[in-house]
């Protein structure tokens, strides 16, 4: 399935390990690297890996005061990466707005963002 119809893979940890039925995150994204283009991959509070035509790049996760609701964090998380690309960003800059729009619908309740999103990647140093 991934590698006859799937242009970009969104998963966290979890879902890829149980994809490829593994306990190895080395050896799902070894595999991940051999059926796509082009996969990011949540982590948590350990961030994210984003891996682009074998090439993977770490992504810090965004500093957040506290974690109210995760409802939306997969979502805008995906969002900023897209955002990212459809403007033309390299791989850093795609995952760090991703990180910063989900570290922002983590901390209320609700999938909505509560702060303009552009703002925070500017004040984060992000901009595209």
């Amino acid at each position: 399935l991934i590698r006859d119809g799937v242009d970009v893979l969104f998963a966290n940890e979890e879902e890829v390990l149980a994809l490829y039925e593994t306990t190895s995150f080395d050896d799902a994204l070894s595999r991940v690297k051999a059926d796509t283009k082009l996969a990011a991959i949540t982590l948590g509070a350990q961030g994210s890996v984003i891996m682009q035509d074998g090439e993977v790049t770490q992504i810090p996760a965004s500093p957040v005061g506290q974690v109210v609701d995760t409802t939306g964090a997969g979502d805008l998380y995906a969002a900023g990466i897209l955002y990212g690309l459809a403007k033309g960003a390299d791989m850093l800059t795609c995952g760090q707005l991703g990180s910063i729009a989900a570290a922002e619908i983590i901390s209320h309740i609700g999938a909505r963002p509560q702060t303009e999103l552009a703002q925070l990647a500017k004040e984060n140093g992000v901009d595209v």
